[in-house]
């Protein structure tokens, strides 16, 4: 390393009380972090490109500064959907550095690894406090039955009013309306099961029947309507 001639000259003074960082809270323990290897945590985030026509969700579960499992859910931008892929297979098995400093493909992934990495270094995980963190595999929990992330996509104007697409239960097949064009109710096909019963070999028919519902009082409509189609 390279010094200065000035302070090459300067006459040598101690430093004085070092205490070491502040400890921060992982997986149920009070860490001084020093290294890399002394993050763990699971945690969740959220990212943007800069146009913001597309968002990233990425949950990140890290053990001893390496990440161990990576859910990326993308909205908004087709090509979003092919970064999450190739993400996918980048970000497992890396350090929380290397995974900061790689090229995630899509701007809203390296967002949200950015967002990522200052909750996991700060102790601010949704794991702090959970003595032995969650065991891998823990973050198919937020996708729950069919294994789908959890979408809202709902479409309004002005003159028409609101068209329900696609919400929790799945994606919305028909909208029941009372006698004044209020929704009050719609039907649903939850996709990931229908798709889990169909590979197991039930007709397909049979599959969308059992997988439909309703929510609200649809029985009660006065009209009902596809959103899709009007």
């Amino acid at each position: 390393m390279n010094i200065s001639h000035e302070v090459e000259k300067m006459q040598c003074v101690a430093k004085g009380v070092c205490h070491g960082p502040a400890p921060i809270p992982e997986e149920g323990k009070w860490v001084k972090a020093k290294e890399i290897k002394d993050i763990s945590g699971l945690t969740h985030g959220v990212g943007w490109c800069a146009p913001q026509q597309g968002a990233c969700k990425l949950t990140l579960n890290v053990k001893e500064g390496i990440i161990q499992e990576a859910l990326v859910e993308t909205l908004g931008c087709s090509g979003m959907t092919h970064s999450a892929a190739m993400a996918g297979e980048i970000l497992p098995g890396k350090t929380l550095l290397e995974a900061l400093n790689t090229d995630l493909v899509c701007d809203a992934i390296n967002t949200a690894m950015r967002e990522l990495f200052l909750q996991i270094v700060y102790g601010r995980t949704q794991t702090a406090f959970s003595e032995g963190g969650l065991p891998i595999g823990a973050g198919l929990e937020d996708l729950g039955k069919g294994l789908r992330s959890q979408v809202g996509t709902v479409f309004s104007t002005a003159q028409k009013g609101p068209r329900y697409l696609e919400l929790a239960e799945g994606y919305i097949t028909e909208t029941a309306l009372d006698d004044e064009g209020h929704i009050i109710g719609y039907k649903f096909v939850h996709l990931g099961k229908m798709m889990e019963m169909i590979a197991k070999g039930m007709d397909a028919n049979e599959a969308l029947k059992k997988a439909s519902g309703q929510y609200g009082r649809f029985d009660d409509a006065a009209s009902v309507i596809n959103p899709r189609m009007k």
